[in-house]
């Protein structure tokens, strides 16, 4: 049994201070007052980051070096940045690519630790909102396709982003009834074709405001269909370029517990179709078309807190809790409760990563670790 003792320590419903975290074989076993009256730790505890949209990390773009080695250093990265748990995107690619890191993700999974499985950006999206994504290899599905696409997958695709507008119903609640998160994302839709799409049983919206139909005063666009919506969820990337910190702040106060955070970050790269450039803080393709990020989880928790005015409990939440909400986990990572799995984040003083736990093992970090 293993004891973190008088912590200042994070869950869903906000801090609390001066308690004791017993954990043992990989899960929480006890969270109780501290008695002891032991020191004081001048520390804070909360649940490992959940990363629902990244590329790759450490050098290693995923679709480009898609090999059990490549995923295997994204996770060690991910791992010491705090991330615990995270769903490695792919960008619209050609088929080949799809069913190569497929098979990749299914050779590894046995031995995955923090990856949970793909997060599929395309190549059912509409071309109009294709943002860095490879025009020609944008497409519409056919039911044939994607009960293909998901056999062959067996189990690994838990996410994938599509054009409602574009993609038949049939195919749209296929995806559903196999327990696959469909995000509507790079899409023109709208208002009406957007609430409708989430009165269907469409889940989420990739990354808010960004390659999507516009919040405007005769046309309100996929934004407010969100906004309006009930249980729709929406990520946001909080990196100040991507959406305005504004922006962030007003989604923040209209959607709450509905709006989580994810990276979308990609890493350098210099082969395929989708080469990354980093250029004064962001990634920009060839032709200076703006990419993924360069954020971390943590980072993402700090713009919201010291740009957004959303308070740390809330972001922090953003990065654990309502991802794991949305996916369906909960119970098992995402929060600090009794049977959910040992994933820590303990910050420092200056809200800088001091350690980080996963399944109740302290991870080594690299001295220029990314924090």
């Amino acid at each position: 049994m293993q004891l973190l003792q008088n912590q200042n320590i994070f869950l869903p419903t906000g801090l609390q201070t001066q308690k004791d975290i017993s954990f043992e074989n990989g899960l929480i076993k006890e969270i109780k007052p501290n008695v002891n009256h032991s020191e004081t730790q001048n520390t804070y505890v909360l649940p490992g980051f959940i990363d629902l949209q990244i590329y790759g990390a450490a050098g290693k773009l995923f679709s480009a070096e898609p090999s059990t080695e490549s995923i295997r250093i994204i996770e060690d990265q991910l791992l010491q940045e705090g991330t615990t748990s995270f769903l490695i995107c792919l960008a619209t690619n050609t088929p080949q690519v799809f069913n190569q890191c497929i098979s990749v993700i299914k050779e590894y999974r046995n031995n995955a630790r923090n990856c949970l499985g793909l997060h599929l950006e395309g190549p059912f999206i509409n071309p109009e909102k294709r943002g860095a994504h490879v025009k020609g290899y944008i497409r519409k599905a056919s039911l044939d396709e994607i009960k293909a696409l998901l056999d062959f997958a067996d189990g690994t695709i838990k996410m994938m982003t599509i054009a409602p507008e574009l993609q038949d119903d049939h195919v749209i609640q296929y995806l559903l009834d196999s327990g696959v998160v469909v995000s509507l994302g790079h899409s023109s839709a709208t208002f009406e074709q957007a609430t409708k799409a989430y009165n269907k049983g469409m889940q989420t919206t990739t990354h808010l405001f960004n390659a999507m139909s516009a919040l405007q005063h005769r046309a309100p666009g996929i934004p407010t269909a969100v906004f309006n919506h009930q249980t729709a969820m929406a990520s946001i990337i909080a990196d100040g370029l991507h959406v305005d910190f504004e922006v962030v702040k007003m989604a923040a106060k209209v959607m709450k517990e509905r709006l989580f955070i994810i990276t979308d970050a990609v890493t350098e790269c210099n082969s395929g179709p989708y080469q990354h450039h980093a250029v004064e803080g962001k990634f920009v393709m060839p032709d200076g078309t703006l990419s993924g990020s360069a954020m971390t989880m943590l980072q993402s928790i700090k713009n919201c807190v010291n740009h957004c005015n959303i308070s740390l409990s809330d972001a922090i939440n953003m990065a654990t809790y309502y991802p794991a909400k949305l996916i369906k986990k909960e119970n098992e990572i995402g929060s600090l409760a009794v049977n959910a799995e040992a994933n820590f984040v303990v910050l420092n003083e200056e809200m800088d990563i001091a350690q980080v736990f996963y399944k109740g093992k302290q991870i080594k970090r690299n001295k220029e670790a990314s924090i």
